[in-house]
């Protein structure tokens, strides 16, 4: 085999550039950011991640009210068990 000749050179840079396709292919395909050589790092993006957030954000929103609603109730709870007998005795009675 000659290594001296024009299409030994040809061939490595040919194979160069396919791995780096190809290892490029697949950082884009799974996520990771691509290194561009002029415009530095691409990140991918997502068309639906203001949406994804405006529905992340109000469902979080609804679960902040429902903790605190089980908080206060979680806290008559405690005060009903850690009151006297008598009183609480005399409340229940109240409420009948």
């Amino acid at each position: 085999m000659n290594f001296a000749g024009p299409t030994f050179v040809l061939a490595i840079i040919a194979m160069s550039t396919l791995g780096w396709m190809f290892t490029t292919w697949v950082r884009a395909r799974h996520g990771y950011p691509v290194e561009n050589e002029w415009t530095g790092t691409v990140h991918r993006t997502d068309p639906d991640a203001g949406r994804k957030i405006d529905l992340l954000s109000s469902e979080n929103e609804k679960l902040t009210g429902r903790i605190s609603r089980l908080e206060e109730r979680i806290a008559v709870l405690e005060r009903i068990a850690t009151d006297p007998a008598a009183r609480t005795a005399r409340d229940i009675d109240a409420l009948r």
